[in-house]
This record gives structure tokens, C-alpha cells and sequence, in this order.
């Protein structure tokens, strides 16, 4: 397939931004969480719609070439082909996604598919993760709640409180890559959502309790799989409200952002096992964040990409990487950025365009850069 690229410097910092794709239909990259780049870094995986479906692509980043990965029948709710839950294994390279009741597993060199795990259709699921072994996908799921009340998680999060109030009977699953099995290593009645595995420590993963995150019990929780130990990350005090958390590349941070009042936002990092706080308060709101260690964090508040750079005590006050200019009506076309594996530029997604498309801008000095102006 032809390469879709063409380039366009930002009106406001002036950085150079690439955009990958131009199809009249959505094309997203995975959720901030979860890596899509394989081969070595020199391919990213993303989901397009093209002729009335969805299905998993591949970008060359050198060349710009896109290679089509799957040709999937469409699924309607409440188990739509949604492949920002996606996950890639980064000792194979294979890519893990749901399809209807089952987990499937991609090798993206072949196109071979093959089925891991069929569930019951009791269960609705959430993100899905790879241990850093390889050996292991984890993911979250929920007993399906819409026929008691309408849920459309995708659009508007409708029956997202709902389903919180529920409390439903949730499990963290882990399925075996080899084909061999898969068990339940952890259940409760609470909603279980965003199960992010440690990209080093196999054995550690966290998972998060979903709902308004101003009424969750507590948002952030570690597993150890070995023992089945669980306990709080980063406890919340009332009025305080935490989320977006996720691994930094060390395997034993994790990042999260929040507020500890209604007009006080913080950005923070901790040890998984709950200790080693540092938090700094910073003017204005964001939304997804992500960093790679705690020098630089990228994130896509209001209607840009934005960076904070760490200088020894404090985050300093955010500067704009380019703008982003997305509506954010539905779950695929929010920017979820997330900085490449080698740490030189920025991949999000923005329907700047009218259409979802993937886009890509490069880590340039963060001192020439524009302060943010709320």
C-alpha cells in the first residue's frame, strides 16, 4: 500500500508534524499504555477503518509504506472490534486483540492468526497486556452489564458510572501465548479496568478500580502473580482524585496524574510497591500523560501536546510540542500520546482533519518550545 505521509509545520511552535495516514474513515495508534512498535522500532502498528471495518495495519516509519495485518468481520456491541486494547509482545513481536470472544494472537510478519482463549459471553473485556517474559497476556474483565442499562464505553461513556455503582463481579485473566491454558489470578466485585504488566518484572502488574475517579475506593492497585499479593498505589485522601497511570520503561515506576483538589493538578511517580513519592503541582489540567523515566513527560490536555521537563526538584510549567486539535468525540480519536522506544519523537492521533489519523512529531529542545497558555 502506498504511503498516505505529508508533513506540515505547528502555527504555534513551529515544529515540524507528520501525518502518517489520510483515509476518509478513523486510524488510530494503540492506547498510551501499550507499545505498537515492532521490528526493531522500525515498524508501528495501528488500527484503521477502511471499507466499513476494522482492522490492524502497519507503518513502516522510514518509509511511510502502510501494510494491511488483518481482515476481520465487523462486531457490534457490547463487543465491537476496539483496538486500542491491543498489546504487542516485545519478545515476538506478536500483537494481542480481542475479536468477538476471543483473544487472538497476530504474527504481523506471516499475517498468521491464531486463536488464544475463548471467553464466555458473560464477560466484557478491558485492556490487554504482556508480561515481560513474553509468556503470559493479562487482561481485565467484567460480567456485561447492558441488559441492565445502556453501555456504549466508546461513545460519551455511557453507563460508565453505572456500571461502577454495579460493583460487577471482575477478574484478571492471564492466557498463556504457547496456547496452553489460561486462569483467573485475581477476582473481586468491583469494576476492573486498565491492567498495565511491568515492561521488566514479569511477576508484577497493575490494575486499575474504573469508575469517576473522584468516587473509586482507590484507583491504582498492584499484583504480584506469584503470590497473589494486591495492595494500594498512591492512596487517595478525600477531595484528591488519581488516574492515567502507567509504567515508566524501568519497570518499577509507575506514573499517574490527578488533582489533590478541584483547582490544584499534580503530576506523580512512585515504586510499585508504594513508596518513593514525588508529586509536583503545575497551573492548568492535562489529560493522558506518559514518560519513559521521570525527565520529560509528554501529554495531550486541551487542544495540545504538551511537555514538562523535570529539573532536579520540580516539573517545569509546560511548553507546546505542536498542537493536536481533536475533537475527542469517541475513544479512538482522543491523542493518547506516547513517546517512540527510543525516545526521539512523539506518535499521537488527532481528527484535526474531520478523520482520525495517526501523526508523529519529533522531541526538539524543550527550552525553544512555547509555554503553554491556558
Amino acid at each position: 500500500m502506498a504511503t498516505e505521509r505529508s508533513s506540515f509545520k505547528d502555527r504555534v511552535s513551529g515544529v515540524e508534524v507528520t501525518q502518517h495516514t489520510n483515509y476518509r474513515g478513523h486510524s488510530h495508534h494503540f492506547y498510551f499504555t501499550n507499545n505498537g512498535w515492532y521490528s526493531g522500532g522500525k515498524k508501528l502498528a495501528f488500527a484503521s477503518d477502511r471499507c466499513n471495518r476494522s482492522n490492524l495495519y502497519s507503518l513502516d516509519i522510514a518509509s511511510g509504506e502502510i501494510e494491511q495485518l488483518t481482515d476481520l468481520e465487523p462486531v457490534g456491541l457490547p463487543r465491537e472490534l476496539e483496538f486500542t486494547r491491543s498489546s504487542l509482545n516485545q519478545t515476538n513481536d506478536e500483537i494481542y486483540f480481542v475479536h468477538d470472544l476471543n483473544l487472538m494472537a497476530l504474527d504481523p510478519h506471516s499475517k498468521k492468526l491464531r486463536v488464544l482463549h475463548e471467553m464466555d459471553p458473560k464477560w466484557c473485556v478491558s485492556m490487554t497486556n504482556v508480561s515481560a517474559d513474553g509468556k503470559y497476556v493479562y487482561f481485565g474483565a467484567w460480567e456485561d452489564q447492558s441488559r441492565k442499562f445502556e453501555v456504549d464505553l466508546l461513545r460519551g461513556y455511557i453507563g460508565f458510572k453505572e456500571t461502577h455503582d454495579a460493583k460487577p463481579l471482575s477478574q484478571v485473566v492471564r492466557v498463556a501465548v504457547d496456547g496452553s491454558g489460561a486462569d483467573v489470578v485475581f477476582e473481586e466485585n468491583y469494576w476492573i479496568g486498565h491492567v498495565n504488566t511491568s515492561p521488566t518484572q514479569s511477576h508484577l502488574l497493575t490494575y486499575c478500580h474504573e469508575g469517576p475517579w473522584q468516587q473509586v475506593d482507590n484507583r491504582i492497585w498492584g499484583l504480584d502473580v506469584k503470590t497473589g499479593k494486591n495492595w494500594k498505589i498512591r492512596e487517595t485522601a478525600p477531595g484528591e482524585f488519581i488516574g492515567h497511570e502507567y509504567w515508566l520503561a524501568d519497570g518499577i515506576h509507575i506514573g499517574y496524574h490527578g488533582g489533590l483538589s478541584a483547582d490544584k493538578a499534580i503530576l506523580g511517580q512512585c515504586r510499585y510497591d508504594n513508596t518513593g513519592h514525588v508529586e509536583n503541582s503545575f497551573p492548568g489540567w492535562t489529560g493522558h500523560i506518559y514518560s519513559r523515566d521521570e525527565k520529560l513527560i509528554v501529554g495531550d490536555g486541551g487542544k495540545v501536546i504538551r511537555l514538562w521537563k523535570w529539573d532536579g526538584e520540580n516539573y517545569s510549567a509546560p511548553r507546546v510540542l505542536c498542537r493536536h486539535d481533536s475533537a475527542m468525540h469517541i475513544q479512538q480519536t482522543h491523542p493518547h500520546p506516547r513517546i517512540s522506544p527510543d525516545g526521539k519523537y512523539v506518535v499521537f492521533t488527532s481528527d484535526r482533519s474531520g478523520y482520525g489519523n495517526v501523526y508523529s512529531v519529533p522531541l526538539v529542545d524543550f527550552e525553544s518550545l512555547p509555554l503553554v497558555e491556558e
